[in-house]
C-alpha cells in the first residue's frame, strides 16, 4: 500500500509528534502533584531519562505511547515501510529492557505506565495501581516491613507482568 502523503508531508506530521509533555504524562503528573508527590522531569543523568524521577523515594516512572514502545494493546501497524518500524519498535523495546535493567540495578524502583491504560475507561485502576505501587515503595523507604513478602517490591502497573524485549504483552 502506497503512502497517501509526499515525503515532505510526511515528514512533517512525524516531526511534530511529542516526545515530552504529552497528554498521558500530564495525567500521571497532574495526579502525583495532587496526591503530595514531588517530582523532577527527564533526568539526563539515569539512564533513559525517565519521563518522572522522585529521587525521594528511588522511584522513576515511564509513561510509554504504545505505538512508539511497541505494546501489544496496538494492532494497527504501518502498511508503508512496514520492516522499517517493525525494526524500529524492537529496538526501542530492546534499549526499554536495558533502561530499566540499569536502573533497577542501581536501586531504583521501576514504573511503566503504557499510554491506553490512562484511555477514560480505564484511567481511574490505573490510577488506583500507581498509587498502591507508590505506597508500598514509601512504606518500605520508611522501615515498615512488608506485609505481602510474596509481591513483587518493583510491580508493574495495572497487575502486568514484566516484558521482556521482544514479547509484547496483549494489553
Amino acid at each position: 500500500m502506497a503512502d497517501r502523503m509526499t515525503p515532505e508531508q510526511r515528514h512533517r506530521c512525524m516531526s511534530r509528534i511529542r516526545g515530552r509533555d504529552t497528554k498521558p504524562e500530564l495525567v500521571v503528573r497532574r495526579w502525583l502533584w495532587h496526591q503530595g508527590f514531588r517530582y523532577r522531569l527527564y533526568v539526563k543523568s539515569l539512564p533513559g531519562r525517565p519521563d518522572i524521577v522522585m529521587r525521594k523515594w528511588q522511584t522513576v516512572i515511564f509513561v510509554n505511547g504504545c505505538f512508539w514502545h511497541g505494546h501489544g494493546c496496538q494492532k494497527h501497524r504501518p502498511a508503508t515501510n512496514a520492516q522499517f518500524w517493525q525494526e524500529k519498535i524492537v529496538r526501542n523495546r530492546e534499549r526499554d529492557a536495558r533502561n530499566q535493567a540499569q536502573l533497577q540495578a542501581a536501586g531504583w524502583h521501576v514504573i511503566v505506565i503504557w499510554e491506553c491504560q490512562l484511555m477514560p475507561k480505564r484511567r481511574l485502576d490505573t490510577l488506583r495501581e500507581l498509587d498502591l505501587a507508590l505506597s508500598r515503595i514509601v512504606l518500605q523507604h520508611n522501615g515498615a516491613p512488608a506485609p505481602y513478602p510474596d509481591i513483587d517490591d518493583n510491580p508493574a502497573i495495572a497487575a502486568e507482568p514484566p516484558m521482556s524485549p521482544l514479547d509484547p504483552c496483549t494489553g
